[in-house]
């Protein structure tokens, strides 16, 4: 069964799925990266995890309300900690130095894995998209991994931000 659900799978989804191992592991090493590049990540997971949502379910309002919940949690978990020490932030760059972090990988790799097995599950039983229980399951883990990429992002910005107040103070 497994190698008639691959051999059916479209072309792109492996492109796809390349695509963001590369990211991903690009991730893993220290570097730096732009202010803009902070924000372009979180905004497209978010987005692809929006898709996932409204293309298994439409418009249902507890797989909705389950996205928006857990991503509110999740981002205000991972606001409430601090960016790693070795982050700094170079206003004249305006760029980030960050250290090596599996994080994205994982989470560009739950989404993925996410949207493919629910694709796969919906496929081989419909009737599943119209389960509140499974709706809301799956729309939470999607909102989750949102949370969690927006508030890494957001807690970068908030370090530009204050680098930005202590030198205007200064």
């Amino acid at each position: 069964m497994l190698i008639q659900i691959l051999t059916h799978t479209p072309k792109w989804v492996f492109v796809t799925f390349a695509l963001l191992v590369w990211l991903g592991a690009r991730q893993l090493l220290a570097g730096s990266v732009s202010l803009t590049r902070v924000m372009v990540m979180p905004v497209a997971m978010a987005g692809l995890s929006l898709y996932g949502v409204a293309s298994a379910f439409g418009d249902a309002p507890a797989a909705l309300s389950g996205w928006a919940a857990a991503a509110l949690v999740l981002l205000a978990f991972v606001l409430q900690r601090g960016v790693p020490a070795t982050t700094r932030y170079d206003a004249a760059s305006r760029t980030f130095h960050v250290a090596g972090s599996a994080v994205p990988l994982v989470l560009m790799m739950g989404i993925f894995f996410t949207k493919y097995v629910v694709g796969i599950l919906l496929a081989m039983h419909p009737q599943l998209m119209h389960q509140a229980s499974f709706a809301l399951g799956i729309s939470t883990l999607y909102g989750a991994f949102s949370g969690i990429f927006a508030g890494r992002a957001i807690r970068l910005w908030r370090l530009a931000i204050q680098h930005d107040r202590a030198a205007i103070a200064a």
